[in-house]
């Protein structure tokens, strides 16, 4: 008989911001990854007096890294008696994505990250700071950029895998990339998101090199880290003036948003490196400076879509899309 290696993958417990773990499942060719278990305990999602929780795959995928039978698999959390775990933001997200089905919505989502070595950003002197932000955001050269092997080498693992990777470009502050997942639906472009995570951390590994989501790895004059998430229903894709109603219906919940944008969003959104406070809600075209921005060519078109610029690298982007859809297809 043949087997595979099944890497279960999960969104653990931790706290403020979730982490991702994994392990090894060994299946027969001829079956389908089945539910599992694991210790709830050593993952902030149970007590040692009551500690099993229940792994029940959701979508899979090639393992790029092990090859061809093997795959990548994600998974929810649930209780042994078959309820979700609270920590289960998937739940929620399906139920409002199914429940706005007709709008026939689509994300794409902008995913910024930071490489570290050790305690300092990839590439920065061991001492002080590299030269002020300017030649760094789509960079090219040794003096410009810090870590394109292991980014090309994470973009061709998530094309091999068949994930919808749609671009990857370095950022403005040095050692910081970003790559982009969609345009998909809520939970694909969700599911998707976690597992190019996934890859991004284990695709660093052997490199020695860490690949944070923190929202202001660096203290100062320096970029933050974001997810900015682009977004369309139907109308919207059709008429201009949808896209400003869905604009202005983001201003009505913009407090219930950034509270669940991600942790540490108040170092982020300062209202300067390309961003609105988070005290306040504005949007334009064009303005990078806005909570909300619409494109140019959405202007000059008139169609298309919006993109919010508030979430952080580490939001979870099953809660941003789900806020999305009730917000802006609510009151459509």
């Amino acid at each position: 008989m043949r087997f595979y290696k099944a890497e279960y993958i999960w969104i653990d417990g931790s706290s403020p911001t979730s982490k991702l773990r994994s392990k090894t499942k060994i299946i027969p060719e001829n079956q389908d990854p089945p539910e599992w278990g694991f210790d709830g305990s050593s993952t902030m999602q149970a007590v040692g007096s009551n500690s099993d929780c229940v792994l029940k795959p959701v979508f899979n995928v090639m393992d790029p890294i092990r090859g061809k039978p093997n795959r990548l698999v994600l998974c929810q959390v649930y209780l042994p008696d078959g309820s979700p775990h609270s920590t289960n933001t998937r739940i929620l997200c399906e139920e409002t994505a199914n429940k706005f089905a007709g709008y026939e919505t689509i994300f794409g989502i902008e995913q910024e990250y930071t490489f570290f070595s050790n305690s300092r950003p990839l590439g920065w002197p061991s001492n002080g700071f590299p030269a002020p932000q300017g030649g760094y955001y789509c960079g090219v050269g040794s003096d410009e950029v810090f870590g394109r092997s292991i980014v090309e080498e994470h973009l061709d693992n998530c094309l091999k895998s068949g994930l919808m990777i749609s671009g990857i470009n370095a950022e403005v502050m040095p050692a910081q990339w970003e790559f982009q997942v969609g345009p998909l639906s809520a939970l694909e472009v969700s599911d998707q998101l976690w597992i190019a995570r996934w890859l991004l951390y284990r695709t660093s590994e052997p490199y020695n090199v860490s690949a944070t989501l923190f929202p202001k790895p660096v203290n100062g004059d320096w970029n933050g880290a974001g997810a900015h998430t682009n977004f369309s229903t139907r109308a919207m894709r059709e008429e201009y003036q949808p896209c400003v109603d869905a604009a202005e219906a983001l201003s009505k919940t913009h407090s219930l948003h950034i509270k669940n944008y991600g942790f540490g969003i108040e170092e982020r959104l300062t209202g300067s490196h390309e961003t609105c406070s988070y005290k306040e809600y504005r949007y334009g075209v064009s303005d990078r400076g806005a909570s909300v921005r619409i494109p140019w060519q959405v202007a000059r078109d008139g169609k298309g879509y919006i993109e919010d610029r508030r979430p952080n690298a580490n939001m979870d982007p099953y809660i941003v899309t789900r806020l999305i859809l009730d917000t802006v297809c609510g009151a459509l």
